[in-house]
């Protein structure tokens, strides 16, 4: 028996695709306008930052922290750093805010499991504040009962000690738990090889895997509970 739902964030709760997009575009119109950089020579050094903050952090909650990025790139090119680090973090994550909705049937399949006694849970790898803020904005922060980030657990899903960290959280037993998110590596493979339950989101495109739960619609979730 399901006692407790745990749900990734980006790209499971909302589009994180789109809401990306606008959020890069209105990034793109500040560089030109006040870096002077052009948007294909902005988006290559967007591109370099983001791999050299990889080789050397890793896959840790940090790689995520936009100041570090807009620090990083400003300073490989010798532009000042004030205001437009702050200028810049800012004006993405209020565009992204902004561009960000609820996954078709996602607040009602919350609600229906909340009035169910189902614990709702969050894994996300991400920095807690801004997770925190999406939900606001999403109407969905007052359903939850418990959240795990990876800047909290330490460790970016799908290692073992983010998911141990989720099921300690819920009050209930791994298998009592069920994981919901849209990468089948990070969110569904990760769980279930941590001894949770998995559905795969997969909202445009069912594949053939047989093996694993899948579901196109959030509404899927209180009858798919009852059958587990």
């Amino acid at each position: 028996m399901i006692k407790a739902v745990i749900f990734d964030v980006d790209n499971t709760l909302y589009s994180y695709t789109k809401a990306h997009k606008a959020a890069f575009d209105a990034l793109a119109a500040y560089a030109d306008r006040e870096l002077g950089m052009s948007r294909p020579l902005f988006e290559e050094l967007h591109q370099r930052t983001e791999h050299e903050l990889r080789t050397y952090m890793g896959e840790v909650a940090a790689l995520h922290n936009r100041c570090i990025r807009y620090q990083i790139m400003l300073e490989n090119q010798g532009l000042p750093l004030y205001p437009h680090v702050l200028n810049m973090n800012g004006i993405y994550w209020d565009a992204l805010l902004a561009a960000a909705v609820p996954s078709a049937g996602v607040t009602d399949a919350i609600r229906i499991l909340k009035e169910k006694g189902i614990r709702i849970g969050i894994g996300t790898d991400m920095t807690a504040r801004i997770q925190f803020k999406k939900l606001e904005v999403l109407g969905l922060l007052l359903y939850v009962d418990f959240l795990v980030s990876s800047e909290e657990a330490g460790a970016e899903k799908p290692e073992a000690s983010f998911f141990a960290r989720c099921v300690e959280k819920s009050g209930c037993r791994a298998e009592e738990c069920l994981f919901v998110g849209d990468s089948m590596r990070k969110d569904v493979q990760g769980a279930m090889d941590a001894g949770l339950q998995a559905a795969w989101y997969r909202p445009d495109k069912p594949e053939n895997q047989t093996h694993v739960l899948q579901i196109m619609d959030m509404l899927q979730l209180p009858e798919v509970l009852s059958a587990l």
